[in-house]
């Protein structure tokens, strides 16, 4: 069984949708501030980390992890590395988006690094979702619709596909020089963004749900 970890920092949160949330058997991490909208929710995270400067004092907690603020990571980042140490491959990244710029600018390197390992994670807030791929394929359902974007993260990214969208690509190289796969489209096709050298950054609206996850290579 896959083992699913939630985190939820002290950016802006509205709830967890129905395709992803929480369930019996999955880890809930609350990042510092994120324990205030768990708290509002009704729900106990099973662990609570971070420096607690978004909540102003340590709570009272059973499985608590205090951090200096004086630290080379972010909240999220930390509880992701604590959820690694636990085994955790798939992650859903809550709260990780607006609030402070720097913050979310954070996340999407985060959500880079995580791709690079293999790691499945999604950043999920604002009626958006957003993933980074690294050497493989999003395959979304006919159904899809709205805009769609893609960035390279890193120089260049090598072998990049888009089909069955508005503007399609095939065997292109993007880089971070120029965004040329903003504002794209569905069209009511079955559609797929991937790379075969490189990773690229995601991002779609949250209506959509999650797309099916294909290594390459």
């Amino acid at each position: 069984m896959n083992k699913r970890c939630f985190i939820v920092g002290a950016g802006e949160f509205d709830g967890f949708p129905g395709f992803a949330a929480p369930d019996e058997g999955d880890l809930l991490i609350a990042a510092d501030g994120g324990y205030r909208y768990l708290k509002k929710m009704g729900m106990e995270p099973d662990v609570l980390l971070g420096d607690f400067d978004s909540l102003d004092i340590v709570p009272e907690h059973r499985h608590l992890i205090r951090h200096s603020p004086i630290k080379d990571d972010t909240d999220m980042a930390l509880a992701v590395a604590y959820a690694e140490k636990e085994s955790f491959q798939t992650f859903f990244l809550y709260g990780g988006l607006g609030g402070r710029l720097d913050h979310t600018l954070a996340n999407l390197h985060l959500l880079t690094q995580m791709a690079r390992k293999g790691q499945e994670a999604w950043l999920i807030g604002q009626g958006t979702i957003l993933t980074a791929i690294t050497n493989g394929r999003l395959l979304f359902p006919e159904q899809a619709s709205g805009m769609l974007s893609v960035f390279c993260q890193g120089e260049r990214a090598k072998g990049v596909f888009e089909h069955g969208l508005k503007y399609e690509l095939e065997d292109a190289v993007l880089t971070c020089e120029r965004a040329l796969g903003v504002s794209n489209e569905f069209t009511g096709s079955r559609s797929s963004i991937a790379v075969k050298d490189g990773t690229l950054l995601v991002m779609w609206d949250a209506a959509n749900g999650l797309p099916q996850r294909e290594k390459l290579g």
